[in-house]
């Protein structure tokens, strides 16, 4: 079954329910959520309201109406232009380039918890990190090269490192309630969240925990009838991204003390915390090994997906030809993946340079910032701007119709804004906040403004060419 791009469609509706889950459920977050005590149970329900809903919607909508190959690219460019189309596309893909290290950099430090005091000695290694995340990046890249009828495989059994730890928490945390009872005395004045800059910067995080959910649809022309296929699975997926993230934090809450789940290293110290008081040992090592592939599938999703947006530009003519190339046999963008995944790789090793681990970790995590939120502005108003247009025979819109999208979109759009600002806010701790200000926003700057000069540069040889569209 070709697509107009000729590549291959291969993805049905459980391969992209478990990409939903390996690409938008980070368990990191549930230890991350319950050091920060009930008052965050809360949080999660508005985060659920104010933008999962209002993205999982306008993902839907969107999809069903442009369910082309690009996804987001197509959906700014058909609402604003191509101007809009490109930027978007340039700010996502390249917010996601420092993400693939960072949550590799988490799968790395997940795995030596399984080889105990051996394994921990190795923890200071930049040597070891940098292997890590290198060559699950190799791999990740030349298997979707191979096609996503392999690929896809990788990202189904990452989506177990999800789903079988939460799991398992959540039934470690009814055992050791159900013997020794919570661990946290429940009280409405501890279930309010209380305001403070620190405190809404967190609950800022915690709504884009959420996040992720729009990448898929950027592989739309390798999905089986993508207008019912995403619709479908974004449902069953997000259901499963719901429920973990809510009952994972509440059986962490009332099993494991705050201390024992706080730092980088917060949930498998609470795993260990809560095997031990059950005296159940031998569950460390294999849950460690599942928290590393939460990491692995983070990282093999979105560089599966993402790679789908240089793709598109190519052919748009907004990157060099050679990246909108079909391989002839595997009928994968194959030098977009490899460009992409070369690019990771890169990050991964320059990631070290001059730094320890925790401080390249630190840092790959802020290289994503502020660039990750800018896309969701141009989804959200894309719903928006397209409301007036007729729908095409066999698209869904969002049940109530334009007033409903109206409403989600705008919702989103003001919790996107809300970040956004939260986000060039330093940490209370930060020795230099001003300066903290100035790298956020001049990192944003640099990368905004390369996009620019990219696009007019392009636009400028397609004229010349006789090549725009």
């Amino acid at each position: 079954m070709s697509s107009p791009t000729g590549l291959k469609r291969t993805i049905g509706f459980r391969d992209m329910a478990l990409f939903y889950v390996a690409s938008g459920l980070s368990i990191r977050w549930i230890a991350t959520a319950a050091a920060a005590g009930p008052s965050v149970l809360f949080v999660w329900i508005a985060a659920l309201v104010c933008f999962f809903i209002p993205l999982a919607a306008t993902v839907m909508e969107l999809s069903s109406r442009y369910p082309q190959e690009g996804g987001m690219y197509i959906w700014a460019e058909q609402a604003f232009g191509e101007f809009a189309g490109f930027i978007t596309a340039w700010t996502y893909w390249m917010s996601n380039v420092p993400y693939f290290s960072a949550v590799l950099y988490f799968a790395a430090a997940s795995t030596l918890f399984a080889f105990g005091a051996h394994g921990q000695s190795l923890i200071a290694s930049p040597a070891y990190f940098m292997i890590y995340s290198a060559g699950w990046l190799a791999m990740i890249t030349l298997l979707n090269i191979a096609g996503l009828d392999i690929g896809k495989w990788l990202n189904n059994v990452t989506s177990m490192g999800s789903i079988l730890p939460l799991g398992i928490v959540i039934v470690l945390g009814a055992m050791s309630y159900a013997r020794f009872g919570s661990v946290l005395h429940f009280t409405i004045a501890a279930c309010i969240p209380h305001w403070s800059t620190r405190n809404a910067i967190f609950w800022s995080g915690v709504f884009f925990a959420f996040a992720g959910v729009e990448s898929g649809s950027a592989m739309g022309d390798e999905i089986r009838n993508p207008r019912r296929t995403i619709p479908w699975a974004l449902l069953a997926g997000g259901s499963i991204m719901v429920i973990g993230y809510i009952a994972g934090t509440a059986a962490m809450l009332i099993a494991v003390p705050a201390e024992a789940v706080s730092g980088p290293d917060g949930l498998l110290n609470g795993i260990r915390a809560l095997s031990t008081h059950l005296g159940l040992y031998w569950l460390i090592a294999p849950m460690a090994l599942l928290v590393s592939l939460n990491g692995i599938g983070n990282a093999a999703a979105f560089l599966s997906s993402t790679s789908r947006l240089p793709f598109v530009a190519g052919i748009h003519n907004y990157l060099p030809p050679a990246f909108g190339k079909v391989h002839p046999r595997f009928r994968t963008p194959w030098v977009a993946i490899a460009a992409y995944g070369a690019a990771g790789i890169l990050m991964a090793l320059l990631g070290q340079a001059g730094t320890n681990v925790r401080g390249a970790y630190n840092m790959l995590v802020g290289m994503a910032g502020l660039t990750t939120f800018l896309p969701y502005l141009f989804m959200f108003t894309a719903l928006i701007r397209v409301q007036s247009r007729p729908m095409e025979p066999g698209a869904l819109r969002i049940p109530g119709g334009k007033p409903v999208a109206i409403a989600l979109a705008t919702l989103g759009l003001a919790s996107t804004v809300v970040t956004i600002v939260l986000s060039t806010i330093p940490a209370d701790d930060d020795p230099h906040p001003i300066m903290a200000v100035v790298k956020i926003i001049g990192y944003t700057s640099v990368l905004l403004g390369a996009g620019v000069v990219l696009f007019f540069i392009a636009r400028y040889k397609q004229r010349k060419l006789g090549l725009t569209r």
